[in-house]
């Protein structure tokens, strides 16, 4: 049996829907390991002694740092920054799989009104 143009043009959104999803999920779960590991490396630097010698990344250098609480307010900025794009991704790839679970629900319900045999199927 023929699936209705519509209903094709809806399944090619639902699929690049279910692609942004999954780009979404995979960039949320990187966002994830930095924040952990910047949060671990503070936990780290706290437990040094403040005369410590500490070098931080610049681009592909590794440079000597001034002072132990000049990495501090770095790697703070930076934590503070990933937790916001983490934030923001949550939201994002929430606001995705409601769309997702939506449109997987309005296109099986018109592909059995168009009397398309639909299977059972995964759900999200």
């Amino acid at each position: 049996m023929a699936i209705p143009a519509k209903i094709q043009n809806d399944l090619r959104q639902f699929q690049r829907l279910q692609q942004e999803l999954q780009s979404t999920s995979q960039q949320r779960l990187q966002m994830d390991l930095k924040l952990r590991e910047v949060t671990h490396t503070l936990e780290e630097l706290k437990s040094l002694p403040e005369d410590a010698t500490i070098y931080r990344p610049i681009g592909s250098l590794i440079v000597k740092a001034k002072s132990r609480k000049e990495v501090e307010e770095l790697l703070t900025e930076e934590k503070e920054t990933l937790e916001i794009r983490h934030k923001a991704l949550e939201r994002q790839e929430n606001h995705l799989k409601e769309r997702y679970t939506t449109m997987q629900k309005e296109i099986s319900e018109a592909l059995q009104a168009a009397g398309v045999p639909v299977s059972g199927g995964s759900q999200g």
